[in-house]
């Protein structure tokens, strides 16, 4: 009897034995490529080598952005929706980590955009005489027929303005201001690493059109740029060890450290940040998602039943009783009135609401795509010129969008490289031929330009004056929704509360400014590696 217990516990004993060592096997732990060899043999930036990847840098939230740790979470409406337009049914998203700006680009901010464009663009030259103009908010956006409209002169340009949120910028013109932030991002940092010059503009350096950095030439190795780039200081910040000048060019295109693209943030990536979902957890249950205005109203001290969000009580009812405030702002406020969300993120609920990057569908289809969903992607590539080379914009080629009140937004810069659309999916799966009613059989040879949304499309003529002059559409639209319209998130100064909720959504003409809907920028980020934790 006791041979036998005896024989039981050591076949028992190797069982375990050999199941916690994988069976005998050859398991390995993870954690991450450390100590990495090429399969051609050569540790990464060997001096005597040609290829060179750069050092790896930590993500580091460049100054007034936000990381926001992706996951997965519940997209759509927390409350009945009594505008009856069944477009946020709730439905479950991933998303990866990103940047998103603490607050929104304030008039200051884009004051520094348009001052730049006139210094380097100056509209006395003929050639550049919709640059500046163009980028400037439609301040006619605060005019009222049946009200005083004094911010029209003073709201953007009066320093006591400086920190509110910029309004009257259309969806075209916000995403042409994150293009120039990268490139002014990207050069303040190399201007910080000793890379580039720090007086170019002071000392009138490349300061002028054609002549100024861009991230195209930084990364081609223009020769545009040797006249202010320190090439050995950018040899010894990239890691490229080799003193072979055509290696060293060749791997310039991965050097590290730049600063990552600005961009808007995709609808999905500012609902997620809204909700700040991550500090409202309990391992990996999330605690439910509430309507916000529940959330807003202060509990102690002085705030103390008065709303911390800046959003229309009611009608006649924008602040409060004067000396007993609900929430004390009239029109908008100060980008960082109000508290944070538990992510530290400003103004998600109320002050403007937001353009972010998505064309407007009234179903967003997550059975196609349920991770990082976007409506609106384009591939673009770059031109290049008969002898190969890539061309760049010059002053006699700059192309234009038109705005609704028929100003000219430029498309690219001067000194920039020229880009073309090669394909445009905004349509897929929801406007285009085979999402119609029409579809069937062989598509007709046209039905790259179709779209089922019979909407009122845009025209433009130019007079005799050289103005640009809005046609109207004969045609009877069925409908607002078309590849123009962008989604508008989150609740405004003049919106009631039921627009607060992170989970609305509605639509505006891209081309259009508003004095209700403002913008912030989102980047890229890789996800880091961090622990798991109760909250």
């Amino acid at each position: 009897m006791k041979k036998i217990r005896l024989f039981s516990i050591i076949t028992f004993s190797s069982t375990l034995l050999l199941i916690s060592c994988g069976g005998g096997g050859n398991t390995k732990k993870g954690g991450g490529t450390k100590g990495f060899v090429s399969k051609t043999g050569w540790k990464p930036n060997e001096k005597d080598g040609w290829f060179f990847s750069g050092k790896q840098q930590k993500p580091k939230a460049w100054p007034g952005m936000v990381y926001v740790e992706g996951g997965t979470f519940t997209m759509g409406l927390v409350e009945d929706d009594v505008m009856h337009d069944w477009n946020n049914t709730p439905r479950r998203m991933q998303v990866s980590s990103f940047f998103i700006g603490d607050t929104e680009i304030t008039n200051s901010e884009y004051r520094e955009y348009t001052t730049w464009l006139k210094f380097v663009f100056p509209s006395t030259e003929p050639g550049f005489k919709h640059i500046y103009s163009g980028a400037l908010p439609d301040t006619l956006v605060w005019n009222n027929k049946l009200s005083r409209n004094d911010y029209a002169e003073t709201y953007f340009r009066s320093p006591e303005y400086d920190y509110y949120p910029v309004v009257g910028v259309s969806w075209l013109q916000a995403t042409k201001y994150c293009d120039w932030l990268t490139e002014r991002a990207n050069e303040r940092a190399l201007m910080k690493q000793g890379v580039i010059s720090k007086d170019i503009y002071s000392g009138d350096k490349a300061a002028t059109a054609g002549a100024t950095f861009n991230m195209d030439k930084f990364k081609s190795n223009d020769a545009e740029l040797d006249a202010y780039v320190d090439k050995e200081k950018l040899k010894k910040r990239s890691g490229i060890k080799t003193s072979n000048e055509r290696i060293a060019a060749a791997n310039r295109n991965s050097s590290s450290g730049i600063v990552e693209k600005f961009r808007l943030p995709t609808e999905v990536e500012w609902e997620f940040a809204a909700l700040g979902l991550q500090k409202k957890r309990e391992y990996n249950n999330y605690l439910g998602k509430a309507p916000e205005i529940k959330n807003l109203k202060g509990t102690k001290g002085k705030y103390r039943g008065m709303y911390l969000e800046n959003f229309k009580m009611g009608r006649g009812d924008y602040s409060g009783v004067a000396g007993w405030k609900n929430d004390g702002s009239p029109t908008t406020a100060d980008v960082k009135q109000y508290p944070s969300n538990d992510l530290g993120i400003y103004g998600m609920y109320g002050n403007v609401a937001e353009w972010v990057a998505d064309i407007y569908r009234p179903i967003i289809d997550e059975e196609f795509s349920d991770f990082n969903y976007f409506r609106g992607n384009k591939t673009v590539q770059t031109v290049t010129n008969e002898d190969g080379t890539t061309k760049k914009i010059t002053n006699e080629d700059i192309k234009y969008d038109t705005l609704a009140d028929g100003r000219l937004v430029y498309k690219g810069l001067p000194g920039e490289f020229e880009r073309k659309v090669i394909a445009d999916n905004g349509n897929y799966r929801d406007g285009d031929y085979q999402s119609s009613l029409d579809s069937g059989g062989t598509a007709p040879s046209d039905s790259t330009d179709y779209n089922m949304y019979n909407s009122v499309k845009p025209k433009f003529v130019v007079n005799k004056n050289g103005s640009v002059v809005i046609q109207k559409d004969k045609n009877k639209p069925t409908t607002q929704i078309n590849d123009f319209v962008r989604v508008v998130k989150g609740g405004s100064w003049l919106d009631s509360a039921y627009w607060l909720d992170p989970g609305q959504r509605r639509y505006k003409n891209q081309a259009k400014g508003y004095g209700w809907i403002g913008f912030r920028v989102a980047q890229d980020a890789k996800n880091t590696k961090t622990g798991r934790t109760k909250r």
